[in-house]
């Protein structure tokens, strides 16, 4: 094993056992058997360190999103995809803590790949005439819920004594972004607007130029928005 193994098997055996989300670089250094200028030269910093053992900590659970197979219903994929996030978060949690506490000046490269996953699945929403707003903001309106309820459980569990209160607020979030399935196409501007962007973003158009094809999306997205 190289000392970069070590340092994050140290690091993440550490941040396990800790009483709050962080761990020192002294006692990190001290159970990886490396001096501190190594650990330095090889995570820049602590906010460094700690970004790398969330990214390890979080590959087994982002391996399985990417592949899982989309279903045929992607509103449902919504649903599990929220509940997977919420049980990952609580066998996890100060793992889950420390990737968004504000105090990590280094972004994990996992937070932005959740979100990129959700927000794919988002796109499948909207091209299936299934979503009421464009997929880039369904995805952030999502996102930060899932993550607030996420939050609020492992910081105050005493204040959520209710076992069904993450699935009501999932499906309270979704039912306003999202329209039953229905045959034909969506009804309403905005929700034609969405759907018609999703499916040229799958599917560019080649009758267009680059400059139309992104004048046409910014008109689309405008008027999903209304």
């Amino acid at each position: 094993m190289n000392a970069r193994e070590k340092i994050l098997e140290a690091a993440t055996a550490l941040l396990a056992e800790a009483p709050v989300a962080d761990v020192s670089t002294r006692a990190v250094c001290e159970a990886a058997g490396v001096g501190a200028p190594m650990l330095y030269r090889l995570f820049g910093d602590k906010a460094g360190l700690l970004a790398a053992v969330v990214d390890r900590g979080f590959e087994e659970y982002l391996a399985s999103k990417r592949a899982a197979r989309p279903g045929e219903d992607p509103v449902e994929d919504l649903r599990h995809g929220w509940d997977n996030h919420m049980r990952f978060a609580l066998e996890h949690p100060n793992h889950y803590r420390l990737m968004y506490s504000p105090g990590l000046t280094a972004p994990p490269a996992a937070a932005q790949e959740a979100h990129a996953l959700l927000h794919g699945i988002l796109e499948r929403c909207a091209a299936a005439g299934r979503l009421t707003v464009p997929p880039a903001l369904a995805t952030r309106v999502i996102m930060s819920a899932n993550v607030g309820a996420a939050l609020s459980l492992l910081t105050r569990p005493e204040q959520y004594p209710d076992a069904g209160f993450s699935a009501r607020l999932r499906d309270s979030v979704i039912d306003s972004l999202t329209r039953p399935a229905e045959p034909g196409e969506p009804e309403g501007v905005p929700g034609a607007a969405a759907t018609l962007a999703a499916r040229l973003r799958a599917r560019p158009p080649r009758s267009f130029t680059a400059v139309e094809a992104a004048l046409l999306q910014q008109w689309l997205d405008k008027l999903a928005e209304n």
